[in-house]
């Protein structure tokens, strides 16, 4: 009996370790394939990445190339962009020494201009004779004959003198022109015939314009036979009766000499 249960307790055993054998042995090869079903996926794994790889590295070069192309055509390069930089201040240098140099030639020109008035007024000869004759400088009546031999009457002054010019009544801003052509070498204010200028005529003629305003003269200019003198200005006191007018004279050598006689 004993031996019998010695036996029986021993099959079991050895069943028991065949079994749990198996099951290790089992557990083994399940093992073994999840490592080779593993590696089989990984290997197609990066199959499948190696020639995503292959296949797209020429389309991303292609693609490279084209960007890189599409910015040569748009982006100029480097040296056109000087170059237009430099053309452009070129141009831009030499329209600014064109416009400075005619600037600088119409200046010159302008200094010429005057230099070349300022010296035929100083080279100028005028010559003047009775028979050349005058313009009347203002249109309008006598109200003062020349009179130099007898007295005449001056209302404004209420007493009688000799008169050295003619008067000849006008509007104020009335235009008086030059008599003669002469050179003008006095422009002064007289209490008696306020702003009165002065021309030599030549020869020892001088001709004297008083009673004026807006004289564009200066001492030394040269005025043209029926060229602007001036205008007529409102009357000094002396000649506030007499009302406006152009006090008229004529000199020779100094000496008042009838401009009457001279008129045209």
């Amino acid at each position: 009996m004993i031996a019998l249960a010695v036996m029986v307790l021993a099959a079991g055993a050895m069943t028991a370790v065949y079994s749990y054998s198996q099951k290790e042995e089992k557990k083994q090869q399940e093992n073994v394939a999840d490592k080779d079903a593993a590696g089989d996926k990984g290997k197609k794994k990066e199959d499948g990445a190696s020639d995503n790889f292959v296949a797209t590295l020429p389309e991303a070069q292609d693609a490279s190339e084209q960007l890189a192309e599409a910015d040569s055509i748009i982006k100029p390069s480097d040296n056109a962009v000087a170059s237009k930089d430099s053309d452009g201040q070129a141009q831009s240098d030499s329209e600014q020494t064109g416009a400075e140099e005619n600037a600088a030639n119409a200046a010159a020109e302008a200094g010429n201009e005057s230099e070349t008035k300022a010296a035929a007024a100083t080279t100028k000869t005028l010559h003047f004779a009775a028979e050349d004759g005058l313009n009347w400088p203002l249109q309008g009546n006598v109200i003062l004959n020349y009179s130099m031999d007898q007295t005449v009457y001056f209302a404004t002054l209420d007493q009688y003198k000799y008169n050295p010019a003619v008067i000849i009544a006008g509007e104020v801003n009335d235009r008086v022109s030059a008599a003669a052509e002469g050179k003008v070498t006095d422009i002064s204010n007289s209490a008696v015939t306020g702003c009165t200028v002065t021309m030599d005529l030549g020869d020892g003629y001088s001709a004297i314009y008083g009673q004026l305003k807006e004289v564009p003269y200066e001492v030394g200019d040269i005025v043209g036979k029926g060229k602007l003198v001036g205008y007529i200005a409102e009357p000094t006191k002396y000649y506030s009766v007499e009302g406006s007018n152009l006090y008229f004279a004529l000199q020779k050598d100094g000496e008042p000499v009838d401009p009457v006689s001279f008129f045209e």
